[in-house]
């Protein structure tokens, strides 16, 4: 069966740029400025400048994004980092790896974005850091966030993995807190042909540290002041991403178009719970995240109509399989739990069409008019199993 709508168009983004993109890699290719080198300090350079921050770092991932930025920190054994649970597994690597435990705090109903009300009580004397997740290209509301950090001399890092552009009551994600991770993976607004992150902030002592951090540690060829790892962005990613960034607010505008065209279409469906924008942000609409009743149902019927859909993300990670041997502490995350059965991920991206959109939406419709009395959603006594997981509850 042929594909109606795809979820994400690649190809098209390509074709649009395709002579800038191929004048890109062969300059580079010819340069040999294979790892690291002078166009990856040039986009170093030109993303911090659209952050608003005074430095980026280049890394190979937005996981090692994070990674590195806690490593910074002193983050480590027996500390403690607050985040969130929907989200992406590698938020709760980047702890994890550092020896730190996860501490998961529960979402407000409306953003998905971390609640700050939660955060308090989460809080003890082996809290070293809070990880917010800017969440569908949404930044969490981050002045409360960071009023409790400072009250209690906690170190704030930005999860902008999917919030290129996002803003937070006219700033810029990536200049909100101590430092910023963004992942450049081919499906973000912003996105390389293979795999890259950088680190944002505006602490020039905490970007030299990752910059030693991410080349083994050395500041010069073969001395090595600190234990580090090879987490170097090579020169093609910087050059492809340097042509891009040329291009995200015209798409990032884009986006934000279909989105409002969604909302119009979807208005009078009251059974579909369109994403919210909060008073404080400018959305960047990474994902349109839509929540229905019997959501798997409707995406298989969705999926069988030709329109490709996600789910970002069915499982949150207080219950994956992954972390009930790993060591985690979660705080009645009842909002996260209940929500992972009903979100819904609709195509989108710069390059979606107003007729492709109509579409989505009538088959959406279809849909609804064959949903069941009752849903395939948990059941209460189901979800209160859920949020209590073989590890520590408090």
């Amino acid at each position: 069966m042929n594909v109606t709508v795809p979820f994400l168009d690649l190809r098209a983004q390509y074709e649009s740029i395709r002579a800038d993109i191929d004048r890109a890699i062969e300059e580079t290719v010819g340069s040999c400025a294979f790892c690291g080198g002078p166009v990856v300090e040039r986009f170093e350079k030109e993303f911090a400048a659209y952050c608003h921050s005074k430095e980026a770092v280049g890394v190979g991932s937005g996981t090692e994004a994070l990674w590195l930025i806690l490593m910074a920190l002193g983050v480590g054994a027996g500390d403690e980092v607050i985040t969130v649970a929907n989200t992406f597994i590698a938020t709760a690597e980047a702890i994890t790896m550092t020896g730190a435990i996860p501490v998961f705090v529960d979402v407000d109903s409306s953003t998905y974005t971390m609640d700050p009300d939660r955060l308090e009580p989460a809080i003890t004397p082996r809290t070293k850091a809070i990880i917010p997740v800017h969440l569908y290209g949404q930044t969490a509301d981050m002045d409360p966030i960071l009023a409790v950090a400072r009250a209690h001399g906690l170190h704030v890092v930005e999860d902008a993995c999917q919030a290129h552009g996002a803003e937070y009551k006219g700033r810029r994600a990536g200049s909100l807190a101590d430092a910023a991770a963004f992942s450049f993976y081919p499906g973000k607004n912003l996105g390389a042909y293979g795999e890259a992150g950088v680190v944002t902030t505006n602490d020039e002592t905490l970007a030299e540290t990752i910059r030693m951090l991410r080349d083994h540690g050395q500041r010069t060829k073969y001395h090595h002041d600190l234990v580090g790892w090879n987490c170097r962005m090579d020169g093609i990613q910087a050059a492809v991403l340097g042509v891009k960034l040329k291009h995200l607010e015209e798409w990032t505008e884009a986006r934000r178009r279909n989105a409002q065209i969604y909302r119009e279409l979807l208005s009078e469906l009251e059974s579909v719970v369109v994403p919210e924008q909060a008073p404080y942000a400018r959305h960047v609409y990474h994902l349109f995240v839509v929540r229905v009743p019997e959501r798997d149902r409707v995406l298989r019927e969705l999926t069988k109509a030709g329109i490709q859909c996600g789910i970002h993300y069915p499982i949150p990670i207080h219950l994956q399989p992954a972390y009930q041997g790993s060591p985690f502490i979660a705080f009645s995350c009842e909002t996260t739990t209940r929500f992972a059965g009903r979100l819904l991920s609709l195509p989108m991206s710069a390059e979606l069409n107003r007729a492709q959109t109509e579409v989505v939406v009538k088959e959406l419709e279809g849909t609804q008019r064959t949903a069941r009395p009752t849903g395939v959603l948990l059941s209460r006594q189901s979800r209160q199993r859920q949020v209590a997981p073989p590890n520590v509850e408090r």
